[in-house]
């Protein structure tokens, strides 16, 4: 298969990478890399589609949002994390449906906090719950046999970094997020949230 994995240089994207690379073809895309693509510009993701043509599967492994106690979080907050994390995903299906193959795949990328909260994680929940609906729905409607999922871990062993913020929580190894990827592109399943905690 011939695999677009957005946001490749990432804890998560390397993840997806080195999972699937030695038995399919993958393209990576980034901010900055030798595809560049900036998912909170719907023009940037046709100009990547463009340059890669049809694909078989994609692998969204991108979104930041803020953290902030609740207080102090913004209406331009809350907006900000919607439009990069659920909007650049989301804009990445629509205008990738018609690039990619029939029977094809898309697999979207959330986290835990879609399902359980932490201190200063709300527009992340906000962001993760949206995302995670968006795939229920989409399901159904995709054409062509399009099949769509979504990845969403619990904090990465190897992001040493986020610990603190989510004290008692699983830490799930990036090589077990990366083989959710490879479930969801060579699986038969659609509309799943893969869950790692």
């Amino acid at each position: 298969m011939k695999i677009l994995i957005v946001g490749a240089n990432g804890l998560l994207g390397s993840a997806a990478v080195s999972a699937l690379r030695d038995r399919h073809e993958v393209i990576e895309a980034s901010r900055s890399g030798d595809v560049v693509v900036d998912l909170s510009e719907p023009d940037s993701i046709q100009r990547m589609f463009d340059e890669v043509g049809t694909v078989d599967a994609v692998i969204s492994c991108t979104g930041s949002v803020p953290f902030k106690p609740l207080a102090d979080l913004t209406d331009k907050d809350f907006r900000a994390g919607f439009e990069d994390k659920v909007l650049g995903q989301v804009n990445l299906v629509q205008i990738g449906a018609s690039h990619i193959t029939d029977g094809g795949s898309f697999t979207l990328t959330t986290g835990v906090l879609a399902r359980e909260p932490i201190l200063t994680g709300a527009a992340a929940s906000l962001a993760n719950g949206a995302l995670e609906s968006f795939v229920m729905a989409a399901a159904a409607e995709l054409p062509r046999r399009i099949r769509i999922n979504a990845v969403s871990p619990s904090v990465l062993a190897e992001a040493t970094g986020y610990h603190d913020y989510f004290p008692g929580f699983s830490q799930v190894p990036a090589q077990t997020v990366g083989r959710a990827y490879v479930k969801s592109v060579e699986g038969i399943q659609t509309g799943q949230v893969y869950a790692l905690d």
